[in-house]
């Protein structure tokens, strides 16, 4: 009987309850789970020394004759050591095994095994200890590379090599969901092929050739997942706003737009134009101006006789975007209102009711808000275009939700984060980017130092100058309370959770309570206020809106400032523990300060001298001397890897609003692969956008990519 992908890996031969629930734990139930159940790495056994050549720090392999008989001997009580002697043409070598008395009928005078292990050399001897081993015979060739796996439980490593390859018969039946025109177009293996290597290469050549076909099914299939996700998003006819006649709303605009802005801008312009509805992101860095790029979305939209919305994920974000807005559209003679979660009763009614009227000259033309939009008494008589702000905390499946009950109106989305264009092809390629990679002139840069703990003395005083200046402070520590126990909070998973595993040496992390009481104690003439995630949300909107009114000097807070609060008076960001966030978030907290015209400054402090060349010291140096968000963001891909982005179980997901889990694509590495992948996916979802004629495919894209079921939060 053949073996399905949803065969339960319990039916294995050898594998009862104990290992299935071991097996459970590293998220594997079926054979398809197992056989993509990757080795962690390889042992490079076909790396034959002699043992005068063997490496003092590295294992590596070894042709060893046995040269005498194995001898037993019992040390601490029930344990037996095994020894006997092994040579080649370089030296003898001791070889010892503890408890393995059977190894006695192995281990023969004169046979001829390799050996796999770190060679010890004391004088002229040489040891080996409990080395792994395989008879060799020269007619029979053994395997270069041997795979190891990350095991739990009662699992070991013979164990799951012995599970995989009766795994690996049965998908050698299995459909290969890819289809072969692109298969062969691509040069790519087949899936059985690749399965088959990935677990036992021959060389590193076949490895090459089975992880390039692997990494390859992952982009596509999620390629093809945000298409059947999202692609209804763009069904239907939107309202074409023909008339792009921007010229009193620029004649409005306190400045002079930049070169990337304007390219932004004409980029809507032409979506806008057409029936199909836009689908567009803006990204680019802190201040380096997104929002006139929306404001002239929403001006187009309502120059055409159409509605527009903007949505922000929180109140005191809506609400500073609406007093923008009004300011600009006032003096044009276009209506703006907020509706948002406080906002009083009558008022609400008041502008569904003007959302909604049928009259145009009685018609609201922009709202601006929070989820409140979404609520179901919120009806547009005319939706032209939908902005979200920061995209990241909205995803696919409201981005849709959004599109279908504004009657496929066009949609733009913001994000402040200057995200490489390869993640943000991967992981919005259901969406046409657009990047403002240009700041406004005469913005100064935020000067940028990195301290120590012994530093924080002087850093009082810096305090005390910047409010007695008028300016506000930042700071910025990575954990709410002394006993930190949500890793979210520690946001140990923005830069990897090697520090703490690794480094378990590592000062402890500043806690934002104790800390803000420590500097009202040594500041006392000062305002000094704390948020963070455990507030409630009222009390929470209630402190910030007080910094952003000034009322608050020097504001405590753990990374839950709110990205996209402008406060001009900010001219000084503190960030203890500088060296546990990854680069773009340390970059996104720099950015909270220098929005006024005072000179500010970022502060990173460590908790204690980096090692010069370590991953954080690299962080902070780039930091130091980098002030492009986009050049950032690369670099910091480049040294963390894709992080969260990127899962090693198959439980593990995404902290994104559309979760995917890869297993081998790094986005690092892999953009090539990236590219030709979405292209072949799109090219193929334009010709059948179901799927219909590929079930194995369609089912394939839906298994890796699943959509957040979570509402706005």
């Amino acid at each position: 009987m053949n073996k399905s992908e949803k065969t339960p890996v319990g039916e294995l031969y050898g594998v009862g309850p104990a290992k299935a629930a071991a097996y459970e734990k590293l998220g594997i139930r079926t054979l398809h789970d197992l056989v993509f159940h990757f080795p962690r790495s390889y042992e490079h056994r076909g790396d034959i020394r002699l043992l005068s050549e063997a490496p003092p720090d590295a294992r590596c392999g070894l042709l060893l004759t046995v040269g005498t008989e194995v001898k037993s001997a019992r040390v601490r009580g029930r344990m037996s050591i095994l020894k006997f002697k092994a040579f080649d043409e370089s030296g003898v070598c001791e070889i010892s095994y503890f408890n393995q008395e059977y190894l006695k009928k192995v281990f023969l005078p004169g046979l001829v095994f390799r050996f796999y292990g770190k060679v010890e050399q004391r004088g002229r001897r040489f040891l080996l200890n409990s080395p792994a081993y395989e008879p060799y015979d020269e007619n029979t060739p053994l395997p270069e590379l041997l795979p190891v796996y990350r095991l739990s439980g009662a699992l070991t490593q013979k164990l799951v090599e012995k599970n995989v390859r009766a795994a690996l018969a049965a998908a050698a039946l299995w459909e290969d969901p890819l289809p072969e025109e692109i298969r062969l177009r691509e040069k790519l293996v087949t899936r059985a092929r690749a399965l088959r290597d990935i677990h036992n290469p021959d060389s590193f050549l076949s490895l090459a050739a089975a992880k390039k076909r692997l990494i390859f099914d992952e982009f596509f299939f999620f390629a093809l997942g945000l298409s059947l996700s999202a692609g209804k998003a763009r069904e239907g006819s939107a309202p074409p706003c023909p008339d792009d006649d921007l010229s009193p709303f620029l004649s409005e605009l306190p400045f002079a737009l930049t070169g990337a802005q304007r390219r932004v801008i004409g980029e809507i312009c032409a979506d806008m134009k057409k029936t199909v509805p836009m689908s567009r992101m803006v990204v680019g860095d802190v201040g380096c101006g997104k929002t006139v790029c929306a404001a002239a979305a929403l001006y187009l939209a309502v120059r055409n006789g159409r509605q527009a919305a903007l949505m922000a994920p929180t109140e005191i974000l809506a609400r500073q975007h609406a007093t923008d807005l009004e300011a600009l559209f006032s003096p044009l003679g276009i209506r703006v209102a907020l509706l948002v979660g406080s906002t009083p009763a009558a008022e609400k009614k008041k502008i569904k009711a003007a959302l909604s009227a049928a009259d145009p000259q009685k018609r609201l033309p922009i709202v601006i808000g929070t989820q409140a939009l979404l609520s179901d008494g919120v009806t547009f008589a005319a939706p032209g275009v939908v902005v979200t702000d920061e995209q990241h905390r909205f995803g696919v499946r409201q981005r849709a939700r959004l599109s279908e009950k504004n009657e496929h109106a066009h949609l733009l989305v913001m994000s402040a984060t200057p995200i490489p264009r390869s993640l943000a092809l991967a992981f919005y390629g259901d969406l046409d980017l657009s990047r403002v990679d240009e700041m406004p002139a005469g913005r100064e840069r935020v000067e940028t130092f990195v301290v120590d703990e012994s530093y924080q003395e002087r850093l009082l005083a810096f305090i005390q100058k910047q409010c007695a200046a008028g300016g506000q402070v930042y700071v910025v520590c990575p954990a709410v309370g002394e006993r930190e126990a949500e890793p979210d909070e520690v946001l140990l998973s923005e830069i990897g959770e090697y520090l703490e595993k690794t480094e378990p040496d590592a000062p402890p992390m500043k806690a934002a309570v104790t800390y803000a009481a420590e500097l009202s104690a040594a500041l006392p003439e000062l305002s000094v206020a704390l948020v963070h995630g455990q507030m409630k949300s009222r009390e929470k909107d209630e402190t910030m809106k007080k910094f952003v009114a000034g009322e608050i000097q020097v504001l405590v807070s753990t990374t839950v400032i709110e990205v996209g609060v402008n406060v001009p008076n900010a001219t000084l960001m503190i960030v203890e523990n500088a060296d546990r966030f990854g680069l773009s978030q340390l970059h996104q907290l720099r950015g909270r300060v220098g929005r006024g015209k005072r000179k500010s400054y970022c502060v990173l402090v460590t908790g204690r001298p980096l090692p010069p060349g370590s991953p954080a010291a690299a962080r902070l140096a780039t930091m130091k001397t980098t002030y492009d968000g986009f050049a950032i963001a690369e670099k910091d891909l480049a040294l963390r890897g894709p992080g969260d982005f990127l899962s090693g179980s198959p439980d593990e997901t995404i902290r994104q609003s559309g979760g995917v889990r890869f297993r081998l694509a790094n986005l690092c590495d892999d953009t090539g692969l990236l590219t030709r992948a979405f292209e072949d996916a799109r090219e193929l979802a334009a010709r059948d956008p179901e799927l219909s004629a590929h079930p194995a495919l369609r089912e394939a894209a839906r298994s890796l990519f699943t959509l957040d079921t979570d509402t706005f939060s």
